[in-house]
């Protein structure tokens, strides 16, 4: 079988010794011819290789590294990891595509962007933990260099506290890796084969709990989201694109993949948490939203408000609150990024962020304009498009659930819909301030109002289509990964048994569901 998934992986990364032989005006193309190649073959081998009826691994390919330790190259994608492979493909070749204006060290900028390729591919295609921990490494890098090279004002202090927080969060990945490799008679860092493992409660919940910090940086989850706000006030919008449309699902995926996957009991008894912590991250980013007066800042806070439903999507525990989850991460994978990269074009325009400094310019500038009042409707979950499905399920997923009480959802679906309702408020009036009134003075006298050029345009249009397509016809995403969704959600279940010492997260759960867990546990 050809390589799909190693040679996707290997191209970028070959790429980049070819970058500084090119001259600094065309490197951009070889830059986005690269990139594009990359996503054709991660479509090809979605076409002709994988079946989304099927729920296990496929495009596996393992190769043996350092068997003396278990090490293996071993790659392979499923309902979780294919979707969002495709994503990562699609964001990075609109990103290279966005990048074309960078003057500033060009070969060094587009020879990161291609290592942040491999990483990203390779975080969501990996099946062994230690590689996980490699190229989890491996895209740090290229941010915190994007971050402080081409950033703004505050740039090294935005880049130092992303590297502080994301590279202290992935020795919990290191920790718990080898913790599981060395559980039990069975040595393997295989990611199928550790979860298959039956790891003892005490155990599961420590892990469970250490994987959860260092995802919860990565996605980001309160309080340990501070990072985010600063490094999109600073970075440039390529960087907003990957920043938003992927580097955010790394922790998500993660979340689902392992915690779910590999601690079955854990998650029973951590699944409120995430619920909770969902519902601080929807309402509290989206308060804070509001408050800002810095246009990157209050788009990074809708996007920390946004993962909540992620969040709650997975406590609940059920087939279609995961495929909410999954179906959340793509949408806003196009949202985000779409909305960043409007941003950025805003901004090399008026050369201002603050709100206060900006306004009346839908005139100038209409196809600008009316590219961001449809992605803000995206992202405010307007019916028709992406987002709306996505929270629907969400809410359907938790009011469906048969393992909480009728109490804690009621509470829980309330308060999700108080984000809901905050959301329009803060991105409504964040499009009136920017393009409606009279022109701010700062602004009236700018010459570079000009309308967005085709290229702009261009990505905008491709990154529209499928969010206007998935909220038509959401069928299209969800099949991809539903059989491995749903799959996953059943096995976790069966597995699932009570904690013998219900505590305070626990007492949210029906009793029924409780003894069910009991039953289980005592065959």
């Amino acid at each position: 079988m050809f390589p799909w998934l190693t040679v996707a992986i290997a191209l970028p990364l070959l790429a980049c010794l070819a970058v500084p032989f090119f001259p600094e005006t065309k490197v951009k193309w070889f830059s986005f011819t690269v990139c594009m190649v990359d996503f054709l073959i991660l479509v090809a081998a979605f076409v002709t290789n994988y079946d989304p009826t099927k729920a296990g691994m496929q495009l596996v390919e393992r190769y043996q590294w350092l068997p003396q330790i278990g090490l293996e190259w071993s790659v392979g994608a499923d309902g979780l990891s294919m979707p969002l492979i495709l994503l990562t493909g699609f964001i990075t070749t609109l990103a290279a595509l966005a990048a074309w204006p960078v003057t500033l060290r060009p070969r060094f900028f587009h020879f990161l962007l291609l290592a942040m390729l491999a990483g990203m591919v390779g975080v969501f295609a990996v099946q062994d933990m230690l590689l996980f921990f490699f190229f989890w490494e491996l895209e740090l890098i290229p941010v915190y260099l994007l971050l402080a090279i081409w950033g703004g004002k505050n740039r090294l202090y935005a880049a130092t506290k992303f590297i502080l927080y994301t590279a202290i969060g992935s020795l919990f990945i290191l920790v718990v890796g080898l913790a599981m490799y060395f559980y039990g008679d069975a040595r393997t860092l295989n990611m199928v084969e550790l979860a298959a493992k039956t790891y003892d409660p005490t155990f599961q919940n420590v892990c469970f709990l250490g994987l959860l910090i260092a995802y919860a940086v990565k996605l980001p989850i309160f309080p340990m989201h501070t990072w985010l706000p600063d490094a999109h006030g600073e970075a440039t919008a390529p960087v907003h694109m990957l920043l938003a449309g992927i580097l955010l699902k790394m922790g998500g995926y993660a979340l689902i993949r392992m915690n779910v996957g590999f601690f079955p009991e854990a998650t029973r008894t951590f699944a409120p948490l995430l619920i909770g912590l969902g519902i601080i991250n929807i309402i509290y980013a989206a308060l804070t939203s509001f408050a800002q007066r810095n246009l990157k800042r209050k788009i990074a806070y809708s996007s920390i408000s946004h993962m909540g439903f992620v969040l709650i999507g997975i406590g609940s525990l059920t087939k279609i609150g995961m495929a909410a989850a999954m179906l959340q991460m793509i949408s806003h994978g196009l949202i985000g990024a779409s909305l960043f990269f409007l941003v950025g074009a805003t901004y090399d325009r008026t050369h201002t962020l603050i709100l206060s400094q900006m306004g009346g310019i839908a005139p100038k500038m209409p196809k600008v304009f009316a590219m961001f009042t449809a992605c803000s409707m995206a992202s405010l979950a307007l019916p028709g498009m992406s987002g709306f499905v996505a929270e629907l399920m969400s809410f359907v997923g938790m009011a469906t659930s048969d393992a909480y009480n009728f109490e804690f959802k009621a509470l829980v679906i309330l308060f999700a819909a108080i984000g809901v309702i905050l959301t329009p408020m803060y991105l409504l009036s964040m499009l009136r301030e920017v393009f409606y009134g009279n022109m701010s003075h700062e602004v009236i006298h700018e010459e570079d109002l000009v309308d967005a050029e085709p290229r702009e345009v261009f990505i905008i249009a491709c990154l529209l289509v499928p969010i206007i397509g998935i909220g038509i016809y959401p069928k299209l995403t969800t099949d991809m990964y539903a059989a491995t969704t749903d799959n996953l959600v059943d096995v976790t279940r069966q597995r699932m048994v009570a904690n013998p010492a219900p505590g305070l997260l626990n007492s949210v759960y029906r009793p029924e569901f409780m003894a069910e867990g009991t039953k289980i546990s005592q065959r």
